[in-house]
């Protein structure tokens, strides 16, 4: 299997699942990860949260643990990964605000690399206008801006636990999916993935 270089995208408050366990999965079957976060440098970390399903109207959030960022955001060079990660969380409602992030999500979806987002990422993937004419799912209160941004909204059900895959773009609603999720994105990175 080659290596494949991975950018990930962080913020206080990114979901403490959805950064963590893909981060670790990659980072086991042999990927180079860089987690990148605006304002943030090496070393220093993002705080996260943890959503759960309680059987609430939405999910509930509790602390999480604090995630370390890996890369410095002002000096990476996106042309350089072979592919770009998304957690959601809180954080992609602000991160999505960011011109310099937007750019480099552009890169990848112009670029046909393959991108992973989850949750409340795709909000980035709609702020840099990547979705028109995609089919992707997210978490469900993030419908409305997929379609409103030219996106299909593939529905998942109720369990949270499977993914989508649109070409290079594989996305899912919540973390309860991240096996089907990433199974779906190595596949993309052409890892070689035993059933």
């Amino acid at each position: 299997m080659a290596v494949k270089k991975i950018l990930m995208l962080a913020g206080d408050y990114v979901e403490d699942y959805e950064a963590m366990v893909p981060f670790q999965i990659l980072v086991m079957v042999g990927h180079k990860v860089d987690v990148v976060c605006p304002g943030k440098k090496p070393g220093e970390t993002v705080r996260t949260a943890v959503h759960d399903f309680e059987g609430d109207q939405t999910y509930s959030e509790k602390p999480g643990h604090n995630f370390a960022i890996t890369a410095d955001f002002d000096a990476v060079d996106e042309t350089t990964y072979d592919a770009l990660v998304i957690p959601g969380g809180r954080a992609p409602e602000y991160l999505r605000l960011n011109r310099r992030l937007l750019a480099m999500v552009r890169h990848f979806a112009q670029a046909n690399k393959p991108i992973a987002s989850i949750c409340h990422g795709q909000q980035i993937l709609v702020a840099a206008g990547v979705l028109k004419g995609r089919v992707c799912t997210a978490y469900p209160s993030v419908q409305p801006e997929i379609e409103a941004a030219g996106g299909t909204w593939h529905e998942v059900g109720a369990s949270y636990a499977n993914a989508c895959t649109d070409g290079n773009l594989v996305t899912a609603p919540a973390w309860p999916a991240h096996p089907e999720w990433m199974r779906q994105f190595l596949t993309r990175l052409g890892s070689r993935i035993e059933p």
